[in-house]
């Protein structure tokens, strides 16, 4: 998978913010370019890991609905 990434210098942090367009502007930051760009693929390989089925069990009392409005 290709991604397009934005690395920018960011004057007032003193840092590099990576930042993808591509997947709803998920980004991160680092001291340098590369750490910035680690961060990122970091950021990106969590958002597209699935969510364990463990956490959607409803394990409360509360009754959860869908509104199609």
């Amino acid at each position: 998978m290709i991604i397009r990434a934005i690395i920018e210098w960011d004057e007032e942090a003193q840092s590099y913010s990576a930042t993808c367009p591509e997947l709803n502007f998920v980004s991160s930051f680092g001291d340098t370019k590369k750490k910035a760009i680690a961060n990122l693929e970091d950021a990106i390989k969590l958002m597209l890991t699935p969510i364990p089925d463990d956490l959607y069990a409803n394990k409360s009392t509360t009754e959860q609905i869908e509104l199609v409005l």
